[in-house]
């Protein structure tokens, strides 16, 4: 696991604040008509930080560049799936990821995030199944206290 995180290294390494307000002045700087990369390096430092609000952000301006650059896409994917991963949709993540494995299959970070996002799913899904598994016993054992007490009158 070690490895994988080394390969995803962008998963959990924030931008200095200072590194952060630099991105963010450009592009407030730029305004109305800001460049696809003033937004995309911003979005990249948004989608790095370790605030929801902030990784929300950078997922709304990639997928802002991914609809309307069509020429930048290929460059958007790993971070869609990145900043999607890290907000929790993991199905998004896995399909902007598996999108960009389409294009490039040797893709070392694409690839460990693919690891990531399966193994959360898998640990979530095994933590659904727990939780129905204990809401039926208790289900079964409040239901046999109702039985056994209906039969006793």
């Amino acid at each position: 696991m070690a490895s994988v995180l080394a390969d995803a290294a962008d998963a959990d390494s924030p931008l200095k604040t200072e590194e952060l307000q630099i991105l963010r002045a450009q592009y407030e700087k730029e305004g109305y008509y800001v460049g696809v990369q003033t937004k995309f390096n911003y979005a990249w430092g948004l989608i790095k930080s370790s605030s929801r609000n902030e990784e929300q952000e950078g997922v709304r301006l990639l997928s802002d560049i991914f609809r309307n650059a069509p020429e930048r896409r290929r460059e958007c994917l790993y971070y869609l799936a990145l900043g999607n991963y890290k907000l929790g949709n993991y199905a998004e993540a896995r399909r902007y990821n598996d999108l960009l494995l389409d294009h490039e299959p040797a893709n070392l970070q694409a690839s460990s995030l693919r690891t990531l996002v399966d193994d959360k799913v898998a640990k979530e899904g095994m933590m659904g199944v727990a939780i129905l598994s204990g809401v039926v016993v208790a289900a079964g054992v409040v239901g046999g206290l109702l039985f056994k007490g209906s039969r006793r009158r």
